[in-house]
């Protein structure tokens, strides 16, 4: 049997160190034994450990002050405090100390095998995402707050390595929340320009004269209120580069300036006469197709041919799952630091209700979903009472609305339709998961299967909304049908049934 991990054992009581020594043998964990709290504190210092299992009342160094010092050697090291002296002031005392959890004698041994596994577990993701922010700062030199080991963002940060010490303007393309600005401000980091002045430009946030007054300056008098001259976002980027976030916001009328700036790499300041030359790196952000904006008149077509030189795609953060526990350990990290509450985790129940949720709003909403939780915690693991309603709420549907033609409609044809877009937004819920729809639907798998079968289902991936392709979370908006009007969501109450057997 393969080692699951490594285990140091503190406990004075010889038939207790057995009795764990043979439990955590038997379930493939490799154990080390101590008798006291300074022979284990000798031992954690030669050995490292990914987790500790320590008694509370021993002789000498008891083990609160055991655990204190396991932490000073590591403080990433998830300890398990035993005792048979159960009380809520030592719980609590143990858990402000940066105990991992509290386990009681006579214990289940289910109890302390679920405990371990979720501490080696918490303690293998610290440790991936740490060595994974360090691979990428080794690989890709400064990648700031970027997270993830996806496929999918493993083309983004290998499109960036590429792009960035180029001068080609880059456009990024994704959902609101995906962290466009981020990887605006790594393909600056990793250019020659990261010595110089990186500009935002918050585009269409602004009426168009005041836009271009911040962007190209003006000459004292050139409007009221212009009392002194003043110098433009482009020049303060002279050298550097300049960062235009969601860039389909800019007026039509400001459009052609903002071309032959990228064409010229010159301009003029508002009133003025002198043309003002610059040597800037354009990068642009957008959540809106640009080549729809286009088509309809409302994007200049030579301005979306300049900035189209180099494009990277965003995923949210749905096409990407795989990325969510890193980045709630990086959200963890980042605010128990900022309010002084270091260890803090996730139960494996709320952990599987953000692997579950879509996250319309990106990796955004993950963090302030994380942030609220970590600032209303009381203890050291965050449960699912911590995670807001929308996250636990149950996966939507589409629903048509049926309205009935004068010449008739097929009652019918109408349920097998609905049937079939139920089985298929479910199965997309559930990414794939026969198991998981069954469930999410209240009904037998092996009912799913025969359904999937009679009316044949192929799965298929879930299209974002930034391509025009689905609904704003990211669910597919479902073919028109005879008699029905534009659809409306509805969800399926818990303990409430989907009768589809029939």
């Amino acid at each position: 049997m393969a080692k699951k991990g490594s285990i140091l054992v503190v406990d004075d009581e010889d038939i207790m160190r057995e009795i764990l020594q043979a439990l955590l043998t038997r379930e493939g964990y490799d154990v080390r034994l101590a008798s006291a709290g300074a022979e284990g504190i000798e031992l954690a210092r030669a050995v490292p450990f990914d987790a500790a299992v320590v008694d509370v009342m021993m002789p000498g160094m008891d083990g609160l002050a055991t655990l204190d010092e396991l932490k000073r050697i590591d403080d990433d090291l998830p300890v398990i405090m035993i005792t048979a002296f159960a009380s809520v002031e030592t719980a609590i005392a143990a858990m402000k100390a940066g105990a991992y959890d509290y386990v009681t004698k006579p214990f289940k041994n289910d109890e302390v095998l679920v405990v371990l596994r979720n501490a080696t577990e918490r303690k293998r993701l610290v440790a991936e995402n740490r060595a994974l922010r360090q691979n990428l700062q080794e690989r890709y030199h400064k990648f700031g707050n970027i997270i993830g080991r996806s496929p999918r963002m493993r083309q983004v940060f290998d499109l960036i390595i590429q792009a960035a010490p180029s001068r080609s303007t880059i456009l990024i393309q994704g959902e609101s929340g995906t962290g466009k600005e981020l990887v605006a401000r790594a393909i600056h980091s990793n250019s020659q320009r990261s010595d110089r002045a990186f500009v935002t430009v918050n585009s269409g946030n602004l009426p168009p004269d005041l836009l271009e007054s911040n962007l190209f300056g003006h000459v004292k008098g050139a409007f009221t209120g212009a009392v002194y001259p003043k110098k433009g976002l482009f020049e303060l980027a002279d050298k550097g580069s300049i960062f235009f976030d969601e860039i389909g916001n800019i007026a039509l009328e400001t459009q052609p300036k903002l071309l032959r700036v990228i064409q010229e790499r010159e301009f003029m300041r508002l009133g003025g006469v002198e043309t003002i030359k610059v040597d800037v790196r354009i990068v642009a952000a957008t959540n809106v197709d640009l080549h729809k904006m286009m088509e309809e008149g409302r994007f200049r077509e030579d301005l979306f041919y300049r900035l189209h030189v180099i494009t990277i795609e965003l995923p949210p953060l749905r096409e990407r799952k795989e990325d969510i526990p890193l980045l709630v350990q990086h959200f963890l990290e980042k605010y128990g630091e900022e309010n002084n509450r270091k260890s803090l985790e996730l139960t494996p129940d709320a952990l599987d209700l953000m692997l579950e949720y879509d996250w319309p709003g990106n990796v955004r909403e993950l963090e302030n979903v994380i942030e609220r939780a970590v600032v209303l915690a009381t203890g050291a693991r965050i449960g699912t009472e911590l995670i807001p309603d929308q996250v636990r709420s149950r996966p939507f549907f589409q629903l048509p609305q049926v309205v009935v033609p004068p010449e008739g409609i097929s009652f019918k044809e109408v349920i097998s339709d609905f049937e079939k877009r139920l089985i298929e937004s479910t199965l997309e819920t559930a990414g794939g998961v026969q198991k998981r729809a069954a469930e999410l639907l209240h009904i037998k798998p092996t009912t799913l299967n025969e359904m999937i079968k009679r009316y044949d289902i192929k799965p298929r991936r879930k299209k974002s909304a930034a391509n025009g392709n689905g609904s704003a979370a990211g669910r597919p908006s479902p073919p028109p049908v005879a008699g029905v009007q534009k659809p409306f969501e509805v969800g399926v109450p818990a303990g409430v049934e989907v009768d589809v057997e029939k």
